[in-house]
Order: structure tokens, then sequence, then C-alpha cells
């Protein structure tokens, strides 16, 4: 397991030459299937961006991200900041707001939404938006 603070940070390799192309900068999920879809990367000696999808991804480890490929997707979803983005039940409770993510690696799936309060299992995320992650009233 890994958090999202963790893999933030780590630079993204190429698989092939080793060649540095930047660093991790966000994750993109999507919160209904409950799986990271796309990785954020800050292109180095750059302010730009480069999307990736997960499926681009070879590993990511605890020093580094290899990538078998720096091309884009043709789509790319709408990105929302998971950690410091406030959790609502679907009737309306809150919950507080997440202070990080648990998810496996290898596939990308989410684990657990860590909160000042405990950790929610990934399995009652319903949706995420720009003003808060909804999960199932537990």
């Amino acid at each position: 397991m890994m958090l999202f603070s963790q893999a933030r940070g780590l630079p993204v390799r190429t698989l092939t030459e080793a060649e540095e192309i930047g660093v991790l900068k966000a994750l993109t999920v999507d919160a209904p299937a409950g799986v990271v879809t796309h990785v954020r990367v800050r292109r180095r000696h750059s302010r730009k961006e480069s999307v990736l999808a997960w499926g681009a991804l070879h590993a990511i480890g605890p020093d580094t991200v290899l990538v078998r490929s720096a091309t884009a997707p043709s789509e790319v979803p709408p990105h929302h900041e998971l950690p410091g983005v406030r959790i609502l039940t679907e009737t309306g409770d809150g919950l507080g707001t997440v202070q990080d993510v648990v998810f496996e690696p290898e596939t990308g799936r989410i684990e657990a939404i860590r909160t000042a309060h405990g950790d929610l299992p990934a399995d009652r995320l319903l949706g995420l938006g720009d003003y808060a992650l909804v999960v199932r009233a537990g």
C-alpha cells in the first residue's frame, strides 16, 4: 500500500532510458470506480504539466515512478484534488476533510480515504467534484 502523500513529488522516469521527465504532481481518481485513472506530471525545468493514463505506468515505488510511455492520452478526465477536499455523505452530513488516500500502487485501486476521524473504506465512494467527495452514509 502507498499514500498519495508518499507518491507526490516522486521523480517520473522513462522505463527504457531512465530519463527523468518530471515529478509526480497529482493523481486523478474515478471515485465511483475507486481507482486512480491518471497521473499529473510537472515537467522537468518547466511549470508545464502533462497527464499520463494509469496504463502508461510501469511501476510506482518508494523512490521513483517508471513509465512505459510519456505520451498523453487522447481523453483526459477532469481533475479534482482529493487531499484537502471536504467529505459529505449522500444525505449531506459533513465528515471532515480528506487527509490522505491509501492506494495499491500496482493497480491504482483506492483502499481507503484517511480522515482526522479514521479511515473510510473505498467502497463508500460515490462521487468527487470541485466542492466535495461524496460517500455513502455509514
